[in-house]
C-alpha cells in the first residue's frame, strides 16, 4: 500500500491571494447605494490617476493605505491648491510629518529616519479626526491588502465609517 501523497507547497499569484484574503475576511465595508462608489483596491498607478489634475475626475489620496475621496475639499486638494501634492498617492509619511516635501510623500513610515512617537500620534489623530471623519473611504492600496511577495496580509483590517454598511461587497 502506498504512503500518503507528498505535500506540495501552495503558491498563490497576487490576484488569487487577494481573492483568498477577501473570502477569508469577515466582512468589508461597502458604500450604501447612492452614497458613492464601492470600496475597491488601488494600485499605485491607478491611484495616481486621481491627483486632481482632471476637472471631471474625483480627487483621491491615501493615508495608512486607506483611499479617501477628498473631492469635497477641492479648494485644499485640487489642482494648484495648497495640499494637492498629497493627492494621487499614499502620503502617510507626509501627513505624519505635516510635510509637503516630495521625499515625505510616501506610504513608508519606517525607512529614512522613521517617525517619532509624536509624529505617529499626530498621524493617528489626523487619520481619525480629519480623514475618516470628513471623507468617504473609496478603497485600499494594494500594499495594505497584500504583502510584498503578493501573499495576503492576514493582519488586514478594513476601516469603517458611519455611512458604510458592513457587507461582503468588496
Amino acid at each position: 500500500m502506498a504512503g500518503p501523497a507528498p505535500r506540495r507547497r501552495l503558491r498563490l499569484r497576487p490576484l488569487a491571494a487577494l481573492a483568498l484574503l477577501l473570502a477569508l475576511a469577515p466582512a468589508l465595508p461597502a458604500a450604501r447605494a447612492g452614497q458613492g462608489p464601492p470600496v475597491r483596491l488601488f494600485t499605485e498607478e491607478e491611484l495616481a490617476r486621481y491627483g486632481g489634475e482632471e476637472e471631471d475626475q474625483p480627487i483621491y489620496m491615501a493615508v495608512k493605505g486607506v483611499v479617501f475621496d477628498v473631492t469635497s475639499g477641492k479648494e485644499f486638494y485640487g489642482r494648484g491648491a495648497p495640499y494637492n501634492a498629497l493627492t494621487g498617492k499614499d502620503s502617510t509619511r507626509g501627513v505624519a510629518k505635516m510635510s509637503l516635501d516630495p521625499a515625505d510623500l510616501t506610504h513608508d513610515t519606517v525607512s529614512q529616519t522613521g517617525l517619532t512617537a509624536e509624529e505617529l500620534k499626530s498621524l493617528d489623530d489626523v487619520f481619525t479626526k480629519v480623514y475618516k471623519a470628513k471623507y468617504p473611504i473609496v478603497g485600499y492600496t494594494a500594499r495594505r491588502i497584500l504583502n510584498e511577495d503578493g501573499s495576503p496580509n492576514l493582519d488586514f483590517k478594513p476601516e469603517d465609517q458611519p455611512h458604510f454598511d458592513i457587507k461582503d461587497e468588496f
